[in-house]
Order: C-alpha cells, then structure tokens, then sequence
C-alpha cells in the first residue's frame, strides 16, 4: 500500500505549491510543464504571491 499522495486536489496548483513549500520540497519539483497557467500558478503559490488572494505573511522566524 502506498502513502498519501502529495498532492492536494485536482485544480488548486496554487495550494499545490504552498504546501510544497512547506513541506521543505525545492521550488525545481513543481510538477507542471513549462509555460502552462498550471506550472504559473504552482510557483505563485510556492512563493506565497498567488493570484487573486492575499500575499501570504512570512513565517515566523525565518
């Protein structure tokens, strides 16, 4: 049996980047092809700066 997947649903590549980021996973393991809106939208949220929702604050400590 394998583990829980490491991705959240389909269709929130924003949220997929986020807990990437979290997670301590490098920004080069975005799994989207270059140029797609899913790839833009996966490293928005990597960086905390997703389109249309407020810019994530930093983390404490950091």
């Amino acid at each position: 049996m394998s583990d829980a997947h490491d991705h959240d649903p389909p269709g929130d590549a924003v949220a997929e980047g986020a807990q990437a980021r979290i997670r301590g996973r490098p920004k080069e393991a975005c799994p989207y092809p270059a140029d797609s809106p899913e790839r833009a939208d996966w490293l928005a949220g990597y960086d905390g700066k997703p389109p249309g929702r407020p810019t994530d604050a930093p983390a404490e400590g950091v």
